[in-house]
């Protein structure tokens, strides 16, 4: 049996694949800072078999915290002696066009924590070598600093990497407990800022990615866990050892998880393009899936830290259920991105919460009633909901009714944007493809998003409140490796790249035995100063032309005149997965859905569908808006048409 465990702000979800693909699913209330105390009790309660074999793969945001919060550990970095300030200078670009007070984030190692070493290496070889006496210089100033984490990065360490591998084997036998990182294993690619940048966020989060990872395999290896695997921003997974040696890479664990349930959903209805918005209680995630594939970027950007590591592009706003609703000194209304968070959680909550946030918004909008309840059998309470959003009324002078549907408007703009962000300005139109949404509150908003971005297509998935953590059960394993090569795309022969990418497939084989690989290429017109990364069906003259295929989707132009380069090798391996069979509740023998609501749960396939209306289920609420209709499908899921 595997199970899914997504660890949100507000709930943690549970859900439980068993090998007939059948699944079950649970919810608990999330606990800040730690393992929620009735998670194990929800998982045997979810899984219904206390004997089953338990695999366990879990989405965590102890990555995505640490960068954002800067909680990592101290981190010395060894690099090129004149090149101290490198992670300050940055790509000399501003934060802000515009706004010359606006700065970037500072760097998570403090500038007398870096240390420069007399080597260099330059493009045609090793111009200066790393001595004994330098070795011994830096090991000594090392520990004078008594670092939680070492990080080692030298320029062309891409192509030459011994003088890091020599300084990293003297500090392992000097400070054997002291994870020492280097960026030649990290990111053995160009562009020194993002190699050093990636391999030092590397060096800061592995200690408390790897002490979070050992205390939670300890605990669930005593409930009863058989093994424990970690999500990856790549959207596969990890084993405890793998993720334990790549905290970076945890850095989207969780989001990934959404996108990978969308895509499941999506190929069970038969949609293979899709747009996906991720709504949980202190965020909205944006996402996009082309052909039945998760888009997937190479740079980016976490608390201020590029990470140049493939991760599933996803945009995050807050814009989530717990989401606060303000009025800034304008007398503007404006939502998040504070969030009231698992505790208090918002004021409908009745756990001592005051602040009017999106739920308590819908609440008053009667979009969300005491009927059912949520997660731990809590209740929501109308008054004080309708209290908190009275205050922020007062402020805005607005109404009751207006400043709720305000909130709601507000919050969906902030996630309409996002959903162009990964769609529109990376020149995907919208209006061909399919607007998933889900997370507890996501559903609600489908129709009037979809609206805004012109839309005619909307879906709604089953289990649409714990899709993630269906994502997480559900996911392969997955490891990329990268290489360096740089040269012209015409000149590689079939034999060229089977020589190159046989270091990469021999690594792969050893962590990952009997997976999938498959070969791809970071491509560029010569002189251009970004990539793109495309499939390698052939050779050289065939990547070329898929190359300008894919620059003419991507930017609307090429040149098939112009040379392709062939700056970096990629190996995808793949391995494991497991099918999931969706099916709409047995219980679902109603065949019309009457009145202002309805019970999504008791909805048979086929049921049509008209808004205005709202949908209860058990981890979820719905809203067809008027002028949108829909059909139960027989996956459970709500297809949705702009009528």
């Amino acid at each position: 049996m595997r199970l899914g465990v997504d660890v949100g702000g507000t709930f943690t979800d549970v859900v439980a694949l068993g090998l007939d693909g059948t699944v079950s699913v649970g919810k608990v209330r999330s606990a800040p800072g730690s393992v929620p105390p009735d998670l194990w009790s929800e998982i045997d309660q979810t899984c219904g078999q206390d004997d089953a074999r338990r695999l366990l793969v879990h989405g965590t945001t102890v990555a995505t915290n640490a960068l954002l919060e800067r909680t990592g550990g101290r981190v010395v970095l060894a690099t090129t002696a004149g090149f101290e300030d490198l992670l300050w200078l940055r790509r000399q670009d501003r934060a802000d066009l515009y706004d010359l007070s606006v700065h970037h984030p500072p760097p998570v190692v403090a500038r007398e924590d870096v240390i420069g070493v007399a080597e260099r290496a330059v493009p045609t070889g090793v111009e200066m070598e790393l001595t004994r006496s330098e070795i011994e210089r830096v090991v000594g100033l090392v520990g004078e600093r008594d670092p939680d984490a070492i990080v080692i990065s030298f320029l062309f360490s891409f192509r030459y990497p011994e003088h890091e591998r020599q300084l990293a084997s003297a500090l392992r036998d000097a400070y054997g407990d002291t994870p020492v990182v280097t960026s030649c294993e990290v990111l053995p690619v160009f562009r020194e800022y993002e190699r050093t940048s990636t391999a030092v966020a590397e060096a800061y989060l592995r200690p408390k990615v790897s002490g979070y990872i050992e205390r939670l395999g300890s605990e669930a290896m005593q409930e009863g866990i058989e093994e424990l695997r970690v999500m990856a921003s790549n959207g596969g997974t990890m084993s405890v050892e793998q993720a334990q040696l790549r905290a970076a890479a945890l850095a989207l664990s969780g989001p990934a998880g959404g996108v990978e349930g969308a895509r499941l959903v999506g190929a069970a209805v038969g949609m293979k393009d899709l747009l996906t918005l991720d709504m949980g209680g202190t965020s909205a995630d944006a996402s996009v899936i082309l052909d039945g594939e998760p888009l997937v970027q190479t740079a980016a950007s976490v608390g201020g830290l590029a990470l140049s590591l493939p991760q599933v592009l996803i945009e995050t706003v807050g814009a989530g259920g717990g989401s606060i609703a303000w009025v800034d000194r304008g007398g503007a209304l404006r939502v998040g991105p504070r969030s009231a968070g698992a505790v208090p959680g918002p004021a409908a909550y009745g756990q001592g919460g005051e602040e009017p946030t999106v739920t308590d918004a819908a609440v008053v909008l009667g979009w969300l009633g005491p009927e059912h309840a949520l997660a731990g059998k809590l209740m929501l309470n109308p008054s004080l909901a309708e209290q908190a959003v009275t205050r922020v009324a007062g402020e805005a002078g607005l109404s009751l009714k207006h400043c709720a549907l305000g909130i709601i408007e507000v919050a969906t703009a902030a996630m309409v944007r996002a959903l162009r962000t990964v769609s529109v300005e990376r020149g995907v139109d919208p209006r061909l493809m399919t607007l998933v949404a889900f997370g507890g509150a996501g559903p609600m908003f489908v129709c009037r998003m979809a609206e805004s971005l012109g839309m005619r297509r909307a879906l709604v998935p089953p289990h649409a409140g714990v899709l993630s953590a269906l994502g997480l059960a559900a996911a392969p394993e997955k490891l990329e490796f990268v290489a360096s090569l740089h040269r012209p795309a015409l000149e590689l022969s079939e034999a060229d790249l089977d020589g190159s990418f046989g270091d990469l497939e021999r690594e792969a084989s050893r962590e990952l035995p009997n997976a999938i690989l498959t070969r791809f290429a970071d491509c560029r017109y010569e002189g251009q100063g970004y990539e793109l990364t495309v499939p390698i069906e052939g050779a050289g003259s065939t990547i070329a032309q898929v190359f300008h295929g894919a620059h003419a989707e991507r930017f609307g132009h090429a040149d098939e005149e112009r040379m392709v380069e062939v700056v970096n090798l990629r190996l995808v391996a793949v391995r494991g997965g497991i099918s999931v069979r969706l099916r709409a509740s047995k219980t679902g023998t109603k065949r019309e859905a009457a009145g202002a609501r309805a019970d999504w749960d008791l909805l048979a396939p086929g049921t049509r569908l008209e808004g205005p209306l709202m949908l209860d289920s058990l981890d979820a609420t719905a809203r067809i808006e008027e002028g949108w209709s829909g059909e139960m499908h027989d996956s459970g899921a709500v297809i949705l048409e702009r009528v």
